[in-house]
């Protein structure tokens, strides 16, 4: 592990979006190609109980993206590990992630296993390689979404276009926003931690609770991929009905009863 220590050291410290309230602390992480405010409907409400951070990844929002970087998932949670010392909190948190985040959450705990008392992932886009799979309807579905992300990557116009138009469509705002400016840490991360990952190993090392919050209409996950971790002792699925892949209020419900216990009110 020396060399990821070392990793941490030279990772630079991300941009803390929010840093609010009191009591005991949750970290959320944002997915690809999105912000901080992939959270405004859950941080208002965790904020009255709880001490709020959330931090934009590695080459999103306003974090640093170095000329140098290859948004590897080591890299990308190496930054996450130098944001988190830098404030130096005393006490083991609660960590909140959101698609890619959600898959960057379990690579931290896997790591930092003294750090997370427990793990929220929230719309995890979960793959294993194509040849890996033995039932042939799912492994259509995962080799279609490796197909679709490689032509994202490969067809830069029509990606930077296309995600404009469907933020203005659907409102996303900062949720969603593949810019010329942030076209680097999206392709490279798309590749080096969606398409290629190690996620369901992750899970199955991190020692602490996992709820997995996942919409019932969520394009990104494919069929069957969840069945492997739900199996696992320590993880336990919530099933949002008709929520897709974003941070709406169904799920954002769900995603405060599992810290909580009890029903939000968000209107």
């Amino acid at each position: 592990m020396g060399w990821y220590a070392d990793l941490v050291r030279r990772a630079p410290v991300l941009n803390i979006a929010a840093d609010e309230g009191e009591g005991s602390v949750i970290v959320l992480l944002h997915g690809i190609a999105s912000s901080a405010s992939t959270f405004e409907l859950v941080i208002p409400e965790l904020r009255k109980h709880h001490r709020i951070i959330a931090i934009e990844l590695l080459g999103f929002g306003k974090s640093p993206a170095p000329e140098d970087c290859e948004y590897t998932i080591d890299e990308h949670v190496a930054a996450i590990a130098a944001t988190i010392r830098s404030l130096h909190l005393r006490e083991p948190f609660i960590l909140v992630g959101h698609s890619l985040g959600s898959l960057l959450a379990a690579r931290y705990a896997a790591r930092h296993p003294r750090e997370v008392s427990r793990l929220v992932l929230a719309s995890p886009p979960i793959y294993l390689r194509p040849e890996e799979i033995g039932d042939p309807l799912v492994r259509g579905h995962v080799s279609a979404y490796m197909r679709a992300f490689g032509f994202l990557r490969e067809n830069k116009d029509f990606t930077i276009t296309t995600a404009a138009k469907v933020s203005d469509l659907l409102k996303l705002g900062a949720t969603l926003s593949i810019t010329e400016q942030n076209w680097r840490a999206f392709t490279l991360s798309l590749q080096r931690c969606i398409e290629s990952q190690t996620t369901i190993s992750d899970i199955a090392e991190a020692n602490c609770p996992i709820d997995v919050v996942v919409g019932t209409l969520d394009e990104f996950v494919a069929p069957g991929t969840l069945d492997i971790i739900g199996k696992m002792r320590h993880v336990t699925t919530h099933r949002v009905i008709a929520n897709d892949h974003v941070v709406r209020r169904r799920l954002a419900k769900v995603i405060l009863k599992t810290i909580d216990g009890d029903e939000a009110h968000i209107h």
